[in-house]
């Protein structure tokens, strides 16, 4: 490619819009343009990657069996119905205004859709079905570039089994695949069970990278290796120590304290001594959650144990559900589901809220003044605690989802009448699994763990092309020839080449964009040099430069491999 005719349009300035290194460097390096929030064009250079790392994707997925698809974008809502996942996803997805489709955020109800009625015996599998395609989620806050967008690539496969031990078997193969994927393109990594959430089924894991970018908050054992979306991840705390005499419970004037840190410097207590409520609604009725003075509820974890609709009660539900506002409220006297987390379990000579704005109760025991409390793993878990696993002290931070793989089950299946005959006769319906990689957010996870002040630095195999080659005045007539000579001769030899043949750039102004583009090779051709039979060569990784004969450049470029 000669940059003299193609399109890379670089910025010198970092776009006001963009914060984090990948969607700065994108931007400036001329591989995308914002076309709207959330909504960006992959320029030629940009795709070129992509076209890399989809091909590393169906290589691995080819070697486990996968078969490719094209599926549409644009999908009848019956189908989606049908799965009761419109309401699942709800505001998150595309609907078209004036007909019964939508954009598509996955697609496991078309693949789905494909298999009724043709697999339909035992042994028509199992199956693995994938593809590379466009996906479509209305996201309230797009952000970080393509790592948050509302239109975005991703890779989605699907297995189809007669059994449990075959899913498990599937879930396998993608778990490998997925591993020797990102292992190729070259970056580092990490595996923690997830949450299903909208896509359900019994299990799932995320593959992660870390980086301050990430939505995701993960909890990691450095010593065991230990890994769980912040989610559904658990950790060893000390529980509240039962004292062995209850006192009497009793109200306490609490005037204008609304919090847990208000209500201790209040009351001149430790916050391991409180008890702080949340009301909940779930399928229309209230739920008390109890948690240990500052520990914040796991909502996803609250989900698992109570399905259906749950969501947190609005302040104007509060006073006609408890008789009174936020800060001021607790479990006793009150009617309705007790949920308390197991950090205070069985605890007591507590202090919560009266039920009654500017008032709390102390003095509370659990086993003695609430009746049919449940105790529940509900709490946020935090940076410092102990493994659940080795005890080790556990971190907790910001990742970048990759991928993510599920074990889907029947849920798809039964929602759409997709079943399968046994060798017996009998009708069951195929157990599938989901398995998704984003393959625009693999470009950005790679630019996140690659790059310094200059720009990005690009390694094989992602790499658009092997060596950039900067011709640094392209008005002289021997730079020209040296330029376009090396420029064939290297393709010949099975290099790809970027060629900075400009006639109207500065040296600095070409060093500059070489630097930000990151190609692994950089060779100069300038006057000096050339006038001696020599050229320069400048690794990327290190910035370091070597002056090497022209007649020697194939040889050194071998020891480079």
């Amino acid at each position: 490619m000669r940059l003299s005719s193609a399109f890379v349009p670089t910025l010198k300035e970092v776009p006001s819009d963009a914060v984090i290194p990948s969607h700065i460097l994108m931007l400036r390096s001329g591989m995308i343009r914002m076309v709207g929030a959330g909504i960006y064009s992959f320029l030629p250079l940009g795709y070129k990657v992509i076209q890399i790392i989809s091909e590393i994707i169906r290589e691995e997925m080819n070697a486990i069996g996968g078969q490719e698809f094209h599926l549409p974008a644009l999908n009848p809502r019956e189908l989606w119905e049908a799965t009761n996942r419109v309401e699942a996803f709800g505001d998150t997805m595309f609907h078209i205004k004036n007909r019964d489709y939508v954009l598509a955020p996955t697609h496991e109800e078309i693949m789905t859709f494909h298999a009724k009625g043709v697999v339909k015996s035992y042994k028509d599998m199992p199956q693995i079905w994938y593809q590379i395609q466009t996906k479509f989620r209305n996201e309230a806050r797009p952000r970080g570039g393509v790592i948050r967008g509302r239109q975005f690539l991703m890779k989605d496969a699907y297995s189809f089994d007669t059994t449990w031990e075959n899913l498990d078997a599937a879930y396998d193969l993608h778990d490998k695949a997925y591993r020797n994927i990102f292992d190729r393109c070259g970056l580092k990594y990490f595996v923690v069970g997830a949450s299903s959430g909208a896509m359900g089924g019994s299990k799932s894991e995320e593959f992660m990278v870390r980086s301050d970018a990430g939505e995701d908050t993960v909890a990691h054992c450095e010593s065991c290796g230990y890994a769980a979306n912040i989610e559904v991840a658990q950790s060893v705390t000390s529980r509240a120590e039962r004292k062995s005499e209850s006192k009497d419970i009793y109200n306490i004037s609490t005037p204008n304290v609304k919090s847990i840190d208000e209500l201790c410097e209040f009351l001149k207590i430790n916050e391991r001594e409180t008890a702080k409520s949340r009301v909940y609604i779930h399928n229309g009725a209230p739920v008390l959650i109890l948690m240990s003075g500052n520990d914040e509820v796991n909502e996803t974890k609250l989900g698992a144990i109570l399905s259906g609709n749950i969501r947190p009660a609005h302040p104007e539900e509060l006073k006609e559900i408890t008789g009174a506002d936020a800060g001021s409220i607790g479990p006793i006297g009150l009617k309705g589901r007790i949920i308390a987390d197991n950090r205070i379990k069985s605890a007591n000579n507590l202090y919560s809220g009266a039920n009654k704005n500017d008032f709390h109760i102390g003095g509370i025991d659990f086993d003695r003044d609430v009746k049919n409390i449940e105790y529940f793993d509900l709490r946020i878990i935090q940076s410092g605690e102990n493994c659940a696993r080795c005890v080790a002290t556990i971190d907790v931070f910001k990742a970048i989802e990759l991928g993510h793989i599920f074990k889907l089950g029947t849920k798809y299946a039964e929602g759409l009448g997709a079943n399968f005959v046994d060798e017996n006769g009998e009708e069951h319906p195929i157990i599938m699994g989901s398995y998704g990689i984003g393959v625009d957010r693999v470009m950005a996870c790679y630019i996140e763990q690659n790059f310094d002040e200059r720009g990005i630095i690009w390694k094989k195999p992602l790499a658009p092309f092997d060596i950039h080659l900067i011709g640094l005045n392209m008005k002289k007539e021997s730079i020209v020839e040296t330029c376009n000579d090396l420029y064939l001769e290297l393709q010949e030899n099975g290099y790809s080449v970027i060629l900075d043949d400009r006639t109207d750039a500065s040296a600095g102004f070409k060093f500059n964009d070489a630097d930000l583009l990151g190609m692994p090779i950089q060779i100069v051709v300038g006057e000096k040099n050339l006038n001696q039979g020599k050229i320069e060569i400048k690794l990327r990784s290190t910035n370091e430069k070597q002056i090497v004969e022209l007649n020697h450049l194939f040889e050194k470029l071998k020891e480079l491999k």
